[in-house]
Order: C-alpha cells, then structure tokens, then sequence
C-alpha cells in the first residue's frame, strides 16, 4: 500500500480541513482518507496496520501475558488491538474489549472494517463501555473466563482519570496478579508521550509511553509498538 505523503501529514490535513470547514476531525479523516482511495480512515488505518509485517501477534502470546500496545494517535494500536481480539475469537478463545474511549456503534463499527470475509465474526466480541471500568471492575468481569481469554484494554493512561478510583499502579499491579493467576492475557492499548521524535528513531519504545502518572512498567511481559505503517513486536524482560 502506498500512500500521497505519510500518515501523519495526512493527519495534519484533515485537522486542517476540519478547522477551515468546521467540520469533525472525524469528518476530515474520512474525507483525507477518500482521496487515498479508501471508503473511510479506519479501513485506511486498518490496512496500514496490516501491512506492517508484526500484526499477528495471538500466537506469540502465552496464558497470563500483559503486552502494551503503543502507538502516536492514528497509527493503528486500536485496529491492532481488535484485530487480536478478533485472531482470539477465530482461535475459539473469549474476546474482550473494554473500552473507556469509544461506544459500542463505535467499536463494532471498526470491527467490522477488520472481519474481512468472515462476516459475524466480529459480533463474538464482547464489549464493554461502562464507565465504572478500573482493574476490579475487568478483575469481576473476567473472574470465570477460561484461561486463554484475551481482554483488550482501551486504553492504560484513561484508567485512573477518576479520583474515585485507585492510582494507576495499585490497578495494574492488581490486573497482572489476577492476569497470572487466571491465564487470562491482557492487552493495553497506550499512548506514547508527545516528546517522541520519529525523525530520531522510527519506532517508539518503552521508555516512550506517556506516564502521567508514574508506575512500573516492568508490570509488561511483552510489547508492540507501531508507527507509519512498520511495527516491532518485543519480549520484555
């Protein structure tokens, strides 16, 4: 797949588009994503992230896995993380997304646009939006899933914008417990911090996820970042 300029100057334009059109931003992808020739930007984005080479990533996943899924906005670490789910769902495993970021007519939405020509097979995926969701919410929710389910978690910085809730280290702390424990595997989709410099180095790395508030990242067994099309899929140790 070739694109008229890279991803993120697409990106550019359509912010632009949406500012001098007073349009959505949402809007302007679609319409930056038509002149790709593309029906809209999450097939764009969908067919960037499937043409990185490191997107298959299920089988490189064992019981009890958390991984990170890191990328700058628009370069695929939500498609990543459903297509995993969807790889789980084909795999005859429980397919969990819960999501604090988008509705269900949202999720489903871009499901669909990664199903490919296994219709319905996205509708296996359960997903959840409740705005209560924090580690004992996911801990309640999973605790009689049968090991190898895979939860997707949209997305790590989000989980603790609430003072309500537990700060985010006690919550992942908890989740890898129960993660290994269960032999549940646990994806979190994740920010990465504005400070990274594509021009230096072309992906981003651990030492580049957005920390607003401090934790160990240790916590991570496995990883996989993503920008402008390319991937690096690593083990952590």
């Amino acid at each position: 797949m070739r694109l008229s300029t890279p991803v993120y100057q697409l990106k550019r334009r359509a912010k632009l588009l949406a500012r001098d059109e007073k349009i959505s931003l949402h809007a302007a992808l679609d319409r930056i994503a038509s002149q790709e020739g593309f029906a809209g930007w999450s097939l764009l984005a969908a067919q960037i992230a499937e043409s990185s080479g490191e997107t298959n990533i299920l089988s490189r996943l064992c019981d009890g896995d958390i991984i990170l899924l890191g990328a700058r906005p628009g370069h695929g670490k939500t498609l990543l993380g459903l297509k995993l789910l969807l790889d789980a769902i084909r795999d005859g495993r429980r397919g969990i997304f819960f999501t604090l970021e988008y509705t269900e007519h949202e999720t489903r939405q871009r499901i669909r646009s990664l199903q490919g020509e296994t219709p319905g097979l996205g509708e296996l995926v359960e997903i959840v939006t409740d705005d209560d969701i924090c580690a004992d919410y996911m801990i309640r929710h999973l605790d009689d899933a049968p090991r190898g389910t895979v939860a997707v978690i949209d997305y790590l910085q989000i989980l603790d914008q609430r003072r309500t809730k537990p700060e985010l280290s006690q919550q992942l702390a908890a989740l890898q417990a129960f993660a290994e424990k269960a032999g549940i595997i646990l994806a979190f989709i994740s920010q990465i911090d504005r400070a990274y410099r594509p021009d230096e180095k072309p992906l981003p790395g651990m030492q580049d996820i957005r920390l607003p508030n401090r934790f160990d990242t240790g916590i991570f067994s496995k990883a996989c970042f993503l920008h402008e099309g390319k991937a690096r899929f690593q083990v952590i140790a």
